[in-house]
């Protein structure tokens, strides 16, 4: 009997050190704000699929926790199924990395209000895109004028409209590929030279991999940039 509760025992010490956090354990915890039921997945892309890691039901309670091993930072998704039909607003991108992310939202916008802590590469990302976003209302004002009916039809206006359009185009990317280069210590270093101005000149993506620390260029998008790059130059 002693000899089966030591079994016993050592089988629940093996089990438990089996769950225990490593240096490369991702927590992403916070709440749900109004949320009574749904469904809750932790998500990201394996090659080019969308694969689900993990997932919890929420029954009156908007907590959640999850826990995953990272090889490296890499982009997440929180993905909220509300139950309700509607597939606006369900869906958060985060720069994920080990340690202990916290994500407070609301159930009705849950993508557009949410508050991401804990994670250094995420700030680079919200850092990033705040910027970004200048152009992309630059471009859209454009736009805008471009099929505005009161906008004059000459020659001149269209070279006009054309022009700032090609220059708001080539500063977002100059500021894309400095950002890059400005941040080779940092996985979002690779992650925009890749997912963000993959067509631009490949003498500069050569210099964002070329300056890429060790760490980075190990990691996920190191590795990706660098790959991508060998294939162009096969083509």
């Amino acid at each position: 009997m002693k000899n089966v509760i030591i079994t016993i025992l050592s089988c629940a010490i093996l089990a438990s050190c089996g769950y225990k956090d490593t240096e490369n354990t991702m927590t992403v915890t916070g709440k749900v704000k109004g949320l009574k039921k749904g469904t809750l997945y932790l998500q990201h892309i394996t090659d080019t699929s969308l694969v689900v890691i993990d997932s919890l039901k929420v029954e009156g309670d908007g907590n959640f926790l999850f826990k995953t091993e990272l090889e490296s930072p890499e982009i997440f998704y929180l993905y909220l199924d509300k139950k309700d039909n509607n597939d606006i607003n369900d869906r958060i991108t985060f720069f994920g990395e080990p340690g202990t992310i916290t994500i407070t939202t609301n159930w009705n916008t849950f993508d557009t209000k949410a508050k991401i802590e804990g994670s250094e590469s995420h700030e680079k990302l919200e850092e990033y895109r705040k910027v970004m976003s200048r152009f992309n209302t630059t471009n859209l004002e454009i736009m805008r004028a471009v099929y505005d009916p009161e906008t004059p039809k000459d020659s001149l206006t269209q070279d006009s409209i054309q022009k700032a359009s090609n220059s708001n185009l080539r500063r977002g990317y100059l500021f894309a590929l400095n950002f890059a280069l400005n941040n080779k210590e940092s996985h979002i270093a690779p992650y925009i030279a890749l997912k963000e101005v993959p067509d631009a000149n490949k003498i500069y993506l050569d210099s964002i991999n070329n300056s890429l620390s060790p760490e980075v260029a190990n990691g996920k998008y190191g590795r990706a940039l660098q790959e991508y790059l060998e294939q162009e130059k096969n083509k």
